[in-house]
């Protein structure tokens, strides 16, 4: 009898004792992989949804307006000031290229 109320005393503790442990990882969950997740997402539905001559901004602060799509190696031709550079698709950044097509305000 004393056995098994120490045994079901320590057992209940040890589940206690990992509660705040599983409520941290939940918020990490929440708070810091899925949005990065959905971000993932959108951004390779953005570069998927490119067209010519959408204007865009690589990851490396390239702007440029796309002249020439190529889908079996997944790379873009960009235009620039300089001329025509190649590039990988998933190399343009969705949420710099919305910023350059949204006017800013004065």
């Amino acid at each position: 009898m004393i056995f098994e109320t120490i045994f079901l005393q320590a057992e209940s503790s040890g589940l206690m004792s990992m509660l705040p442990f599983l409520a941290m990882i939940v918020v990490l969950y929440f708070f810091m992989i899925r949005p990065q997740v959905r971000k993932q997402k959108k951004e390779k539905t953005f570069q998927a949804e490119i067209k010519k001559g959408t204007k865009v901004i690589t990851s490396s602060g390239i702007h440029g307006k796309i002249v020439e799509l190529n889908d079996t190696d997944g790379t873009v031709t960009i235009e620039t000031g300089a001329g025509k550079i190649k590039f990988e698709r998933s190399a343009i950044s969705m949420e710099l290229s919305r910023k350059y097509l949204v006017p800013a305000k004065k």
